[in-house]
């Protein structure tokens, strides 16, 4: 994780997010987990991780539980750097190639999604959900903690869709179960929509995109996934985007994506 040295103490308690005023409980400090994910270092799901790691301390001491209150004043470190909420948020796109994962490092050295941005962009900025190495496609990338568990949670109805190539003709039993809903070592899976292109292609549409939901399902029914491309998040589409490039989102589909639409 790349960490910029940044003082909490150099913020005035509004750029931390914080609003004077009795009245106001943020007066009196705010969570950790959402400091962290102010500071664009990840989801607040991704801080509390953080946090559980122990790769936290508030003015030298580490903390290993979230929900800690930081207040104006504090310094906040992840591995040693110290940490303070964005001022400036971004929203972009990005079409990941095959052979890139989304995360902020890899032991492995693996190619990282997040290397194939702007060089430009100061901001720390993460991936809003995920695509595997082997997968391609749109993923969007941001360092707004709150927009990011806004849209990556279920309740957000948001769909995706997926255009996927089978190793082998794929029977219309799978199409049918899929849509109907099944349970594959005991994890329930259903697809929004399915519409055949192929004998051996299919675009799926699903709604809370479990941790590699085609695959598990194709694997269910001895297929194989050689191709497994996302060309729309919600209201985002992939479009003509090259691969590799990305863009800033449009006011609007920022609208419609927190608007669950």
């Amino acid at each position: 994780m790349n960490l910029k040295g940044n003082n909490a103490a150099d913020l005035q308690p509004e750029e931390w997010g914080f609003h004077s005023g009795p009245e106001n409980p943020e007066s009196r400090g705010i969570r950790l987990q959402v400091y962290l994910a102010r500071g664009g270092l990840a989801s607040r799901r991704g801080a509390e991780e953080l946090i559980a790691a122990g790769r936290v301390q508030i003015n030298g001491r580490v903390v290993g539980v979230p929900g800690e209150k930081v207040f104006p004043g504090d310094t906040v470190l992840v591995d040693g750097v110290p940490v303070k909420p964005e001022t400036r948020l971004r929203y972009l796109a990005l079409h990941k190639p095959p052979g890139y994962i989304c995360s902020s490092s890899d032991p492995q050295g693996r190619p990282l999604a997040l290397e194939l941005l702007p060089t430009g962009i100061g901001e720390r900025l993460y991936s809003v959900g995920r695509l595997d190495l082997r997968s391609s496609g749109l993923i969007l990338f941001t360092n707004d903690g709150d927009f990011a568990a806004r849209v990556s949670h279920p309740s957000a109805g948001l769909e995706k869709e997926y255009l996927v190539e089978a190793s082998g003709p794929i029977p219309d039993s799978v199409v049918k179960d899929f849509t109907r809903g099944l349970v594959v070592e005991g994890e329930r899976y259903q697809a929004r929509k399915i519409e055949r292109t192929g004998q051996r292609q299919l675009k799926i549409c699903l709604i809370e995109g479990k941790n590699r939901e085609i695959r598990r399902v194709f694997s269910y029914f001895h297929l194989h996934a050689v191709k497994l491309h996302r060309v729309r998040i919600g209201p985002v589409m992939l479009g003509a985007l090259a691969e590799g490039a990305s863009r800033s989102l449009e006011e609007t589909e920022i609208a419609a994506l927190l608007g669950g639409m």
